[in-house]
């Protein structure tokens, strides 16, 4: 089990709509979808999300700089959708974890391009485990040790603790842990991150639990 990724749509038409839900259906993402109007919220650094996809075409091109500017600060990997006419005046330096694909492109290459961006080397640890002092978790066989010594979790407390050390150093709110996490699924109240938090940090003990930090009045973040 691996945390889902988040992605944010932005786009001002249908047009390219159900071609990138039919990408997004494959990959196994969750999408936060809105118009141009809706930048600040779509990409709140509160509830960062992991890739954003920008309809830059017509109207929409004006709003181009703030959307990189909005995904940089939150590390955010960026997908354009342009006009083929606008390739030609693309012009290095190209902006890393910055991807283009031309309006009406294939399901196949939404994907490959998406896929890209999510799964790049920035995004997780490139040997799959996340060590911090004498912790060790393991992202491929979502095994977690401390000290050698396996912990046993349940799937939402190893989902929550995974989540958060691969984010090191950025606070989450409840709300935004339980879409991550949970998913938009769930209708239950947002306390009950704190449930799992006092669980994740009682099976860590004392001296790696304080890395499990609390944000008072915004949530938590993980302190590496």
């Amino acid at each position: 089990m691996s945390t889902r990724k988040h992605v944010a749509f932005i786009a001002d038409s249908l047009d390219n709509a159900h071609r990138f839900q039919q990408a997004f259906a494959r990959l196994g993402v969750e999408v936060s979808a809105g118009s141009t109007m809706q930048i600040d919220k779509l990409l709140d650094p509160a509830a960062p999300c992991d890739c954003a996809v920008f309809e830059a075409r017509g109207r929409a091109r004006a709003f181009e700089a703030r959307v990189r500017a909005l995904a940089q600060e939150a590390g955010a990997g960026l997908l354009l959708v342009i006009d083929d006419a606008d390739f030609d005046a693309l012009e290095p330096p190209f902006a890393e974890h910055c991807d283009y694909v031309a309006h009406g492109a294939g399901v196949g290459e939404c994907v490959m391009r998406l896929r890209r961006l999510l799964w790049s080397d920035r995004a997780e640890s490139p040997t799959g485990v996340i060590a911090v002092d004498t912790l060790s978790i393991n992202l491929a066989t979502y095994q977690v040790t401390v000290a050698g010594e396996p912990v046993d979790f349940t799937y939402l407390e190893y989902a929550l603790l995974a989540f958060l050390a691969s984010h090191p150093g950025r606070t989450f709110s409840r709300d935004a842990l339980l879409q991550r996490v949970w998913g938009f699924e769930y209708y239950g109240g947002s306390r009950t991150v704190d449930v799992h938090v006092r669980r994740i940090r009682a099976k860590l003990g004392p001296e790696i639990s304080q890395r499990l930090e609390t944000v008072r009045g915004v949530g938590y973040l993980w302190s590496a």
